[in-house]
């Protein structure tokens, strides 16, 4: 039986356009907080890197994700094109977020992606830094779901 694969445009090789908006989809579901729906932008065996963490294909796609998102509460995500070529794309982001006990944390970090012809991420590689912050000095505080097209990015932060 032979399953046809659903390709995800963006497809490489990318373009300076098709790379930030490759990277915005991938900001829009992560926002989402939805382990099954988000795992299915990734190849069924792709291989992760996620801090000290290595992930294989979707099932551990979605069990690492559900594990991520009930720990970091009310999490906020913010990514940006750093780079592109052929089939790859690196990428900056830093996402707002608080454990059980109320504390808030800005996690810092670079991921380094890989796509298979149809658009699908076969390879992902993330470094991350969690910086203790006040709540008062969120940035990220638009209602729980997709950023607003006109919140400000990265850049425009100054982060």
């Amino acid at each position: 039986m032979t399953t046809e694969i659903e390709p995800r445009p963006p497809l490489p090789p990318f373009t300076r356009e098709s790379a930030i908006r490759k990277v915005r989809l991938a900001e829009d579901g992560w926002n989402a907080r939805d382990p099954a729906k988000v795992s299915l932008a990734y190849t069924p065996e792709s291989r992760w890197r996620n801090r000290s963490e290595f992930v294989n294909g979707r099932e551990e796609i979605v069990q690492m994700l559900s594990r991520k998102w009930a720990k970091e509460l009310e999490y906020r995500l913010i990514k940006e094109l750093w780079a592109f070529d052929g089939n790859r794309i690196a990428v900056r982001y830093a996402y707002e977020w608080h454990d059980d006990s109320g504390n808030w944390f800005r996690s810092y970090g670079n991921e380094n992606w890989e796509f298979d012809e149809h658009g699908l991420m076969a390879r992902r590689y993330a470094c991350i830094n969690d910086l203790p912050i006040r709540e008062t000095d969120r940035l990220f505080r638009w209602p729980q779901g997709r950023r607003p097209d006109d919140h400000p990015g990265l850049s425009e932060l100054g982060l």
